[in-house]
């Protein structure tokens, strides 16, 4: 069974509830069964555009990781260095 985000359309709380296709949960806010399924954002279709994107925001991750990491190094190796001279 899947996870679906849905939407009550009496209260307007967001909730996700693992349902059968065909069921309609009720809003464990408010106990009304008016709830809406809303688009998963998981289920988004990959284009060319939606692939750089996530490349691009994929590279300036590891970028900030990197730098990070060569702070870390450079830390390091001051610290060696004082404590051997």
């Amino acid at each position: 069974m899947p996870i679906y985000d849905y939407k009550c359309s009496k209260c307007g709380h967001k909730f996700e509830q693992l349902v059968k296709p065909d069921e309609k949960p009720p809003c464990p806010k408010c106990g009304a069964n008016k709830a809406e399924r809303l688009f998963s954002p998981n289920a988004t279709v990959s284009t060319d555009k939606t692939r750089k994107r996530s490349l691009a925001q994929a590279r300036s991750k590891a970028g900030a990781v990197k730098k990070e990491k060569d702070v870390a190094h450079q830390e390091y190796m001051r610290k060696e260095m004082s404590e051997h001279h």
